[in-house]
């Protein structure tokens, strides 16, 4: 129709006049006119990025290849991509490891009735600390108790400790080297302001346990299965502690397993991505919220 001559004035309708007479897109005219071979195959609308997607999902697979760490997740796939040089959205990043397969496993869990707006993570470090025990055993020595304390604010291990018993003292050494990390000395109230957040242990319960948590100034914070108060930070670290040592090494003798806890406390420290961060290490935002508070504190005026 638009290249049809007007028979009053002799010339061509054109195509604007045409789509816009008959409320149509020229796009639409445009991409009619290029026919698709039959053949061709389906692909995504939109540019294909850095690199098509099967050199993407090699680029994942080295990567996962690559890291210390077992079961981490599509968004910390996407960070260490990015930190490689090779840039992808995170959104094309979890399709092209579902569809090759890459994704980590994980437990579906029943959602409950039952919802809450709380956190228990912190914004600041030294605000609230998670302590909790699990079990491996050693060729030797048989079963051993592993303890640790894991700082809320980045996910940094404070303290771990592995013993043959699992009473109140056992538990308490993950605490204790916690306090000397970051406050520098075990003293009364030298903890201040800190809260500890444990289970209903018999060993956490203990009047000697308590006591001396007191005595350094840490207020207890008792969880709750579920709940806001629960203590899912220290889980959390255990279930990472299980995936990449308990379950993958063998053990001879508990101080074997104590030297190695150490060894991978400060490699989780120093390389874990802590995603609410911005992916940094839980040694990089410790030294920068420090280095934040040493600087208001240098702003204030000194006390008359």
């Amino acid at each position: 129709m638009s290249r049809v001559r007007s028979p009053f004035f002799g010339c061509i309708y054109g195509l604007l006049r045409v789509t816009r007479i008959w409320g149509l897109s020229r796009a639409t005219v445009y991409r009619s006119r290029v026919e698709t071979p039959k053949d061709t195959p389906r692909r995504r609308p939109g540019p294909l990025g850095a690199c098509p997607d099967a050199e993407l999902a090699d680029h994942i697979r080295r990567e996962i290849e690559a890291s210390e760490f077992h079961g981490e997740g599509y968004r910390k796939i996407w960070a260490r991509l990015r930190f490689s040089g090779v840039r992808a959205s995170p959104r094309r990043v979890r399709r092209v490891m579902r569809e090759h397969g890459l994704l980590a496993p994980h437990r579906a869990v029943s959602a409950s009735a039952k919802t809450h707006d709380g956190t228990i993570v912190t914004d600041r470090v030294n605000e609230m600390w998670g302590t909790d025990m699990t079990q491996t055993v050693t060729t030797d020595e048989g079963k051993a108790y592993v303890f640790v304390a894991v700082e809320h604010a980045n996910s940094e291990v404070v303290g771990v400790h592995a013993a043959k018993s699992a009473n109140r003292f056992e538990a308490l050494e993950p605490v204790r080297q916690g306090v000397k990390r970051c406050f520098g000395v075990i003293a009364p109230e030298i903890a201040r302001g800190l809260r500890l957040r444990h289970d209903h242990g018999s060993n956490y319960m203990s009047e000697d346990f308590q006591s001396e948590v007191k005595c350094l100034g840490i207020e207890a914070s008792p969880s709750f299965v579920r709940e806001p108060e629960g203590n899912g930070v220290a889980e959390r670290f255990i279930r990472t502690l299980k995936e990449n040592l308990l379950w993958v090494r063998t053990f001879r003798t508990i101080e074997e397993l104590r030297v190695a806890l150490v060894e991978f406390a400060e490699r989780y420290n120093k390389t874990w991505l802590v995603a609410r961060h911005g992916y940094k290490t839980p040694d990089q935002v410790r030294a920068e919220q420090l280095a934040v508070a040493k600087a208001i504190i240098a702003e204030l005026p000194l006390a008359a």
